[in-house]
């Protein structure tokens, strides 16, 4: 009788970890949040020059936030220690002695979602020079593999975009998740949605806005020149301070940075800065993606921007960042 309790023990054990298809296993979920890896090697390499070269790679602050952040937050543990349930951390770089120095990236090892970046050099030169070398390329990893799984959070949460009508009108798909509230939606295919943030912040007034419109394009050319244009003309026409002639612009202070990128395989232009609002002492960070839609003689541009005062505000940029990143033009 023992026998056979132990053996539908073992069976209820394998099938609570079955994936609905025959020979799959279910891993448990990923711990750790965005933004955040787990670095494992050695102490004394963390203390040493490796560890020093990390914190400066890895430690080199987002542009346009108001308060330097890091691209990435880098906690550390020992090989030794790298067991259990520390195992299912989502982000993990992994250094080990190898006769190569190079990187792979592993993906749903011991947990879901996970990335292991395995980075293998012979010795501490090696090591350092493989940081200096491809570190921007690991932060990359790792921050394409949180944009995912954020995106596929707000896939299950997304609202009924259909029910827009800019989204409509502007022939396009995009993910935004349900605790978005619609504050405008114009026939001149204007869209601005807005989501109250509440932890840390004080009186719970900060805010996580979305925009998305289109203006024709004139001269491809003159793009980058006109980002701040156009959005400090769409911030007077349609995002308006509290008081009369108040109204969203582009800080002037502070020089917006713009990368070339691409969005739904479209060349696209990414900036980034800081934003505030005329006569007045609102202020944050901003997102603005604005692609090149060459077939139908325009720019579509999305924007995110951040109001939250006396708190950090990497993370609800990089949400902003998924947001946009989903954004599609159908044909």
């Amino acid at each position: 009788m023992k026998k056979i309790i132990a053996i539908l023990a073992i069976a209820l054990f394998i099938v609570s970890c079955g994936g609905g298809k025959k020979g799959e296993i279910t891993l448990p979920s990923s711990t750790g949040n965005t933004n955040r890896i787990l670095v494992v090697m050695k102490g004394t390499d963390w203390i040493g020059k490796p560890g020093d070269e990390i914190r400066r790679v890895f430690g080199e602050h987002q542009v346009g936030l108001p308060q330097p952040e890091t691209l990435l937050s880098v906690s550390q543990i020992d090989p030794s220690g790298f067991g259990s349930f520390v195992k299912n951390n989502k982000a993990v770089l992994l250094f080990q002695k190898a006769d190569t120095a190079d990187i792979s990236v592993i993906k749903n090892k011991y947990a879901a979602p996970q990335v292991i970046v395995v980075a293998t050099a012979k010795n501490e030169e090696e090591m350092i020079n493989l940081i200096q070398t491809r570190g921007k390329e690991i932060i990359q990893i790792f921050k394409d593999e949180d944009i995912k799984a954020i995106q596929n959070i707000f896939h299950k949460e997304r609202i009924d975009h259909t029910q827009l009508a800019t989204v409509k009108n502007l022939g396009i798909d995009i993910t935004i998740p349900k605790r978005y509230r619609l504050v405008q939606d114009t026939l001149n295919n204007f869209l601005w949605m807005r989501q109250r943030l509440q932890s840390g912040i004080a009186r719970g007034d900060g805010t996580n806005n979305i925009l998305i419109y289109s203006v024709p394009l004139t001269n491809e050319d003159s793009i980058v020149d006109n980002i701040t244009k156009v959005r400090d003309s769409i911030g007077e026409k349609f995002i308006p301070g509290s008081k009369e002639g108040m109204y969203m612009i582009t800080e002037k202070a502070y020089a917006p940075f713009t990368y070339e990128t691409q969005i739904d395989n479209k060349k696209a232009y990414e900036t980034r800065g800081k934003w505030e609002v005329k006569n007045d002492f609102m202020a944050g960070p901003f997102l603005n993606y604005t692609v090149v839609d060459k077939k139908n003689n325009r720019l579509v541009i999305f924007e995110g921007f951040t109001f939250a005062p006396a708190v950090n505000k990497r993370d609800f940029v990089f949400e902003l960042e998924a947001i946009g990143k989903s954004l599609k033009i159908k044909e």
